[in-house]
Parts: C-alpha cells; structure tokens; sequence
C-alpha cells in the first residue's frame, strides 16, 4: 500500500465505481501519498460517538495532523476542497475534540486537505494543503 498512489485507477472508463468506492480508494490513495511525504498514519476513518468525523489522523514530526480527503472523477468538475464548507468544518472540529478528549491532552496539530483527482485507467492526481484552517473555531466565517 505504500505505493498505491503511483498505480493506475483500477476501473476502465466504461466501469466507473459508484461514490463510497470512489471515496474509499481515494483514502487509500491519500493515506499512501501521505506516508510516501513522511507522516505517521495513526488512523483512517476516526468516528468517536455521533457526531464528528476525521479520514485520516497521522502525525508529522511532533505535530498531529488531522487530514480531510475530497476526490473526484472529473477535474474540470472544480475544486473538491470547496466542498469543505462551515458544516464540515465544524464535523471536523468535533472530530479533532474528540480525538484530543482520548488522548487526554492538547498536543500541536493543524488540519490538511489532500484532494484526489482520479480518472479511469490513469494515476491519481494528489494535492496537499497544509493547515488549510485552524483548530479553534474561534475565526469568522459564514455558513
């Protein structure tokens, strides 16, 4: 899996695989592509109660990071980051609390976005943010 990030899209145009599939592979894309830049994956797919959601939880150096993957078939389709709305960032919010209430301490960490573009029979397209918005929900922003 270290390498999942170099190989072709495993579905011919014709096949193309519903959404979950498409959003599960592209975790895996993702985490690969991660691990290959030198972050420690600790978990994917994080969901701790009812509410709050994380894809992947990985550390880089003494920093936790808490990485949202967005994918999509078509890049003239936009960015799959704008789909990272107020909403969405408040799951991801609780998702981090609840990530910190089990550890038991406030440690450095950031939130990343990794976008995945993929198209049928080709190798990924991979796109890192770093620190995309900050932890605190502190900031203004507009829903």
């Amino acid at each position: 899996m270290h390498l999942l990030h170099r190989l072709r899209c495993p579905w011919s145009s014709e096949a193309v695989p519903d959404t979950r599939y498409r959003g599960a592979y592209a975790e895996l894309v993702a985490a690969s592509f991660l691990r290959s830049q030198g972050l420690r994956i600790l978990r994917r797919n994080f969901r701790w109660g009812r509410r709050g959601e994380l894809d992947v939880v990985a550390r880089h150096g003494d920093c936790l990071v808490f990485c949202e993957v967005k994918s999509t078939i078509a890049p003239a389709s936009g960015d799959p980051a704008r789909a990272i709305n107020f909403h969405k960032r408040r799951l991801l919010r609780i998702g981090a609390a609840n990530w910190f209430y089990l550890l038991g301490r406030r440690v450095p960490a950031r939130f990343d976005v990794v976008e995945v573009f993929l198209a049928a029979g080709q190798k990924p397209v991979l796109r890192w943010s770093r620190n995309v918005f900050p932890i605190s929900a502190e900031e203004r922003e507009t829903a």
